[in-house]
């Protein structure tokens, strides 16, 4: 009976379809573009409601044979698609319609057409990204989305600094949170460019959908899948060098003799062996090096009727431009899609990545290279080092290098397993669960040196290590999150709804054990804490963490005609940070087509014009889970009875009310097209409000410590600004199109409460704080001492208020400005003077292609911050290293000058002697490519073949006498990735350019072939 049905069943449809069939005529026409007259070659047309259909030819002409009653869908990229009746003959003319707002950009648990969203969203293609030969997508973002400053370290595998729509936490971490497939996380440096499709940035109140991990932005990056059709192999490979692209130049040895004599001549007369060395050090020169650097990627994609597959693998390899500070990574990624029924779907994404690593410390390393004097040489012809501890207490950044052996091995599993069904056409059902987990093992030796081992050139000093160590570190970490939803997506005539709803479930748990022991032998294959010496102190420990959150998520969009849009979104979060668990998150946005209107169809200025805004709240609950509970401390000795003995107290004060930070955030923006959609842009007004912020109060040292804090919600503060994008593409003849783009953001972030007035401060240098954050200011406001000239006599000394900070007044001193007329200069004439937060950044890019060959560059910049130059400040000894524009410019008594002091000592205080701008504009890439005719390549059985030669950060333009205006404080994620390291010392630090890493210049050639 089944099987008869069957065949009733079949011989019905074929019936009905050869009837359709028989009454089938041909329809023929053309089409061409409604604006230029030009036929469109490659046009997409169709019977609706079936997948019948054809394209136009080369005279944009086509033919189908389609019932008489049937519509026909005309699609072309870059148009508006159209519906016609069949009729014969058609004469169809398509409207130009900008690329971008036809794209479909990821809005978090679903998609949408950026015509369509109310919020403000980024996109970026996976195809700008790859171009530039760098190790991590947030690098390659610089400079291309409004309102996103991503700032990054030349140091391999480092993480870059990014900050969405300005600096939106102090403690609770201000990075955004990165959603790579559906998996939440807090570090990408496991992503091969290549890889990518698009990624989406999530600016205003849309980022909602994601809780109390939403408030600093979400960054949504999607990997590339596999498409219907032959499989098709893809090799993209290039090789160059790094070098740094700036260094600081000081002192040669006759500056620096001079510069002695003058300030410090008794150092000279008690330390002579140095001054036996002839030549000049250029410690940057010692420790630096054009480091190779090469990239391989290869990728097999393809699919049949039911299923789909994209298969890569990568290697990277950077030598970095420091000496033994390598770094290597091997990805390997598999993305499939399975069409079980034709109900139910199956898809798998997965990542695993590889990487080998040797670290430095690089904040000790640059800090000598730029103290070390050049009157010691760095390594003779024996072997033997420069003694730097013996003549200025500078280690020697040499044997910093030489005699550390450090090694990170990192193994890192990312992806997910999802299953789709199709309830009914307009109902679905998702469901997909995402790890992220973290394998490490991380080992760093130093081996034994000193003077008396044969180390140095000379006797004495103080740099020396006299028993080899060995450390060693297990890091384990994973990272899970289920997501369940279910979405109705239903058009009724002119109304569009669709409705999300679902609940996730997110565990973390974290944990390590590491060891430290003395003597172990210096062969690596006995690097062992067992193989060393058990009478000597060691050191154990072994700690972790875990937390889980729970979630229920809901949203609606509603579109009518394409022209009104209203959205929706709500989040419920439980986390167990915080001892209130739950909390509600939200967002509500609306947009009105206004180019759609009857009243706007007769108009010549714009193609398309729409009017939006969001409002909504966000959560952040980026801190420790433990910062709310009170535990006891065991094994604490103390005398009872006259005896030692060991108990358990609480030492701790903590807040049990702690809850999570909270911002309200409003956007008012439009979108348009103008000129036959050749210039496009958007214009955005934001501001965000964060309220009970954590920060960390000061204790009084009455309780027990004097440098105890209270980590609580107590502050609030504010981020503000304009963002404007730009975007012109075009077309001239055959044979050459081009375009040129730009972004524009101004951003103004200040403090608006401190609970009790309590302001912060930041940012030591010798034993002073530089920052402070208090009511009104920028977060991280340098306050420092108004210098303001240089004492150019002793009637000028004399005259002047005391000095009360620890450096007398004197001939060539710095002079300070006494602000508050109290008659003498403390740290009560402090100034505030500008921050490192930038009030203008953005990007502008170029490029065309001609015949074969294509040019590209990408600009990025910003202005109206501040860069505070510890270096210079933090001199700590007289025999210090000096910087040769400092050297030519300082005061002396045949040479004096009103601007640069006779010296600088650990007692200078902080001021605004030490400000620069830290403005700068930075071609930060270039790339000029050919591709070879494909006739040439399809007779060896190639598809594509294309070779191009690019440079990343070719120059840059500042007026900032150091390194680089670009700094970072320490604030990034530990090697494992997945723990966020929450440091507010590293944001109240901000802008202080100590030992930075220099950053890279590259040069590279590189090859795009396609099988």
């Amino acid at each position: 009976m089944k099987h008869s049905f069957t065949f009733l069943f079949m011989a019905l449809f074929m019936f009905l379809g050869l009837n359709s069939y028989a009454q089938n005529t041909p329809i023929k026409g053309k089409v061409t573009d409604a604006a230029t007259g030009e036929t469109l070659i490659g046009v997409s047309v169709t019977i609706k409601g079936t997948t019948n259909g054809t394209q136009t030819d080369v005279n944009g002409a086509f033919s189908i044979n389609a019932p008489a009653n049937a519509t026909l869908v005309f699609t072309y990229v870059g148009y508006a698609s159209q519906e016609k009746p069949a009729a014969q003959p058609l004469d169809v003319k398509m409207v130009a319609q900008a690329r971008e707002l036809q794209q479909v950009v990821v809005i978090g648990y679903g998609t949408q057409r950026k015509r369509d969203v109310t919020g403000s969203i980024g996109n970026v293609s996976g195809a700008q990204l790859a171009k530039q030969p760098v190790q991590t997508p947030t690098q390659a973002l610089q400079g291309k989305v409004s309102g996103v400053q991503v700032l990054s370290s030349g140091q391999p595998n480092s993480s870059p600094q990014v900050r969405i729509r300005g600096t939106g936490s102090i403690l609770g971490g201000a990075n955004p949170l990165y959603v790579v497939d559906g998996v939440l996380t807090n570090d990408i440096r496991n992503i091969n460019n290549n890889d990518i499709l698009s990624i989406d940035v999530l600016k205003d109140a849309s980022a909602a959908i994601y809780g109390v991990r939403g408030a600093n932005g979400v960054i949504i990056i999607t990997t590339k899948k596999g498409k219907k059709g032959p499989p098709v192999i893809a090799y993209d490979a290039n090789f160059g060098f790094r070098e740094a692209a700036n260094t600081i130049k000081m002192v040669n040895r006759d500056q620096y003799l001079g510069y002695e004599t003058d300030v410090n001549p008794s150092a000279l007369a008690a330390n002579a062996p140095p001054l036996t060395f002839p030549g000049t050090t250029n410690w940057y020169d010692e420790v630096l090096r054009k480091g190779f650097t090469m990239n391989h990627n290869i990728s097999l994609s393809g699919g049949g009727d039911n299923n789909t597959y994209f298969v890569s693998a990568s290697y990277l390899d950077d030598q970095g431009i420091t000496k033994t500070n390598d770094f290597s990574r091997f990805t390997l990624r598999a993305n499939n899609d399975v069409n079980i029924t034709s109900k139910l779907k199956f898809t798998e994404q997965l990542s695993l990545t590889r990487s080998v690593e040797n670290p430095i410390s690089a904040s000790s390393i640059f800090g000598n290279v730029y103290r070390a004097a050049p009157i010691v040489i760095g390594q003779d012809a024996n072997g033997l080092y420069g003694n730097t501890s013996a003549w200025g207490n500078v280690g020697n950044p040499l044997v910093q290098l030489d005699k550390a052996n450090n090694y990170t091995g990192a193994n890192r599993v990312q992806g997910n397993v999802a299953l789709d069904y199709d309830i009914l056409k307009s109902l679905k059902f998702h469901t997909a669960f995402n790890v992220d987990g973290v394998w490490d093992n991380q080992r760093n030796y130093l081996y034994k040196f000193g003077a008396d081992a044969g180390t140095f050139t000379t006797g004495g000093g103080n740099q020396r290590q006299d028993n080899s160590s060995l450390f060693i570190q297990q890091d384990n970490a994973y990272n899970y999150n289920w997501d369940n939803t279910l979405t109705y997506d239903k058009r009724f005539d002119k109304h569009h709804v669709t409705v999300l709803g679902g609940y996730t479930s997110e565990k973390f748990r974290y944990s390590y054990i590491n060891g430290t022991r003395l003597n172990v032998p210096p062969i690596s294959d006995q690097w062992y804490l067992d193989l060393g010496d058990p009478s000597l102190s060691t050191a154990i420990a072994n700690n972790g963490d875990k937390y889980t959150r729970q979630s229920l998520i809901a949203r609606a969009n509603y579109d009518y005609g394409g022209k009104y849009l209203i959205s929706g979104s709500f989040r419920r979060d439980g986390s167990s940070k915080f001892s209130e668990k739950w909390g509600n998150f939200y967002t509500v946005g609306a947009g009105w087509v206004i180019s759609e209107e009857d009243f706007m169809k007769d108009q010549k200025i714009f193609n398309y014009l729409k009017l939006r805004g969001s409002y909504g709240q966000l959560g952040n609950d980026n801190i420790p889970s433990s910062l709310y509970i009170v535990t006891a401390t065991s094994n604490l000795p103390y005398y009872y009875s006259g005896q030692l003995t060991e108990g358990t107290a609480i030492q701790q004060i903590k807040d049990p009310n702690l809850h999570w930070e909270i911002t309200d955030q409003l956007d008012l923006g439009f979108e348009y097209a103008v000129l036959n959609n050749r210039l496009t842009g958007e214009v955005d007004y934001y501001k965000k409000k964060v309220k009970d912020a954590l920060i960390q109060v000061p204790l009084p040292a009455i309780l027990g410590s004097s440098d105890a804090v209270y980590t609580t919600n107590a502050a609030s503060f504010q981020n503000s600004g304009w963002e404007f994008g730009l975007k012109w593409s075009d077309k001239i003849g055959k044979d050459f199109s081009y375009y040129a783009g730009a972004n524009f953001s101004i951003n103004n972030n200040k403090l608006t409460g401190l609970n009790g007035g309590q302001y912060l401060t930041g940012g030591g240098i010798n034993g002073q704080y530089v920052t402070r954050t208090d009511n009104g200011q920028p977060i991280a406001s340098y306050y420092v001492l108004n210098a303001i000239g240089v004492f150019q006599n002793q009637a000028e000394v004399s005259a002047a208020p005391p000095n009360n900070l620890g450096e007398a007044n004197h001939v060539g001193g710095l002079r300070y400005a006494d602000t508050n007329g109290d008659g003498k200069i403390d740290a009560n004439d402090r100034i505030y003077a500008g921050s490192y937060q930038p009030k203008y950044y953005g990007g502008f890019n170029f490029g065309f292609t001609y015949t074969s060959f294509d040019l590209g560059a990408d600009f990025y910049y910003n202005w109206g911050n501040k860069i505070y130059n510890g270096n210079r400040n933090a001199r700590a000894d007289l025999r210090d290293n000096i910087e040769s524009e400092f050297a030519d410019a300082r005061f002396t008594t045949s040479r004096p000058s009103t601007s640069d002091p006779n010296v600088i000592t650990s007692n200078t205080p902080p001021s605004t002697y030490f400000i620069e701008s830290g403005a700068f504009l930075r071609l930060n890439n270039l790339t000029l490519g050919y591709t070879f005719p494909t006739d040439m390549v399809k007779k060896v059985g190639i598809a594509k073949v294309r070779v191009f030669l690019t440079s990343q950060n070719l120059f840059t333009i500042t007026g900032y006498k150091g390194i680089s205006p670009e700094l970072i404080p320490p604030t990034t994620p530990t090697t494992n990735g997945l723990v966020n390291v929450v440091s507010s010392a590293g944001i109240l630090g901000s802008g202080i350019d100590q030992s930075v890493y220099p950053v890279v210049r590259t040069f590279s050639f590189g090859v795009n072939v396609q099988f």
